[in-house]
């Protein structure tokens, strides 16, 4: 049998199938991203349930795995070079297991490229800049009277969704086939909903982004990956 002795994570999250990738998240725009491309590529995974408090992220059981104390992160048993890996940083992870399954990276170079391109206008551009806008919209941040910094990240995320609505025009995945890219920018969209920040950015204006995220949660794969890991009842 397989053995992680040698990830610490699973001393403190452990294994019940160590022939399987372990996954160790919580159901965020970033966690999903993992747990939807897992369901999507058909591989077999065990997910382990990290919340956001600085008990888990910060224990040294998980920096031991992602010196970032970020979810997700993820244990292949079946690394590329015939050992185990351990892996942090969600678009590192999607591109990994794009290539591992040969899924969802389209099927030549031009087209991993595109991909690729769009996987990055989300983690460097999209995600960011929509967690900034939680922040100074609904969280802390909406308590500071000085309305430049919240404004700053209404502007930003109005012309980074007008980006998105102008992309899919005539298309209904963002980079040609349904790709990681669509798997990492589509939750970020609907984390608008949860911040409460649709309206402020006119969201039902941007009637190919609308489509978009519907056709994205339709998804059996989504859906399955949005629930994974369960939250704590």
């Amino acid at each position: 049998m397989t053995s992680l002795n040698e990830f610490g994570i699973t001393q403190r999250w452990p294994a019940k199938d160590p022939s399987i990738i372990q996954l160790y998240s919580f159901p965020t725009p970033n966690g999903v991203k993992v747990s939807i491309a897992l369901e999507e590529m058909g591989l077999a995974y065990e997910p382990h349930l990290v919340t956001l408090s600085d008990v888990d992220v910060k224990s040294d059981a998980f920096l031991s795995l992602n010196p970032n104390n970020k979810i997700p992160a993820i244990v292949d048993p079946n690394g590329p070079d015939g050992t185990p890996i351990g892996l942090f940083e969600s678009g590192a992870i999607l591109l990994y297991l794009a290539e591992k399954t040969g899924k969802l990276i389209g099927s030549s170079a031009t087209d991993k490229a595109k991909i690729a391109q769009w996987l990055m206008f989300q983690m460097g551009g999209l995600g960011p800049m929509f967690g900034q806008l939680g922040f100074f919209y609904k969280f802390a941040g909406a308590q500071i009277e000085d309305p430049r910094p919240r404004q700053r990240y209404i502007d930003e995320g109005k012309r980074l969704l007008a980006v998105v609505d102008k992309q899919l025009e005539g298309q209904d995945w963002i980079a040609g086939d349904y790709s990681i890219a669509d798997i990492a920018i589509a939750p970020w969209l609907g984390s608008l909903e949860f911040y409460g920040a649709r309206d402020v950015l006119g969201w039902e204006d941007h009637k190919n982004a609308v489509a978009y995220l519907k056709r994205f949660l339709n998804r059996p794969a989504v859906q399955k990956g949005r629930a994974t890991p369960a939250r704590p009842t």
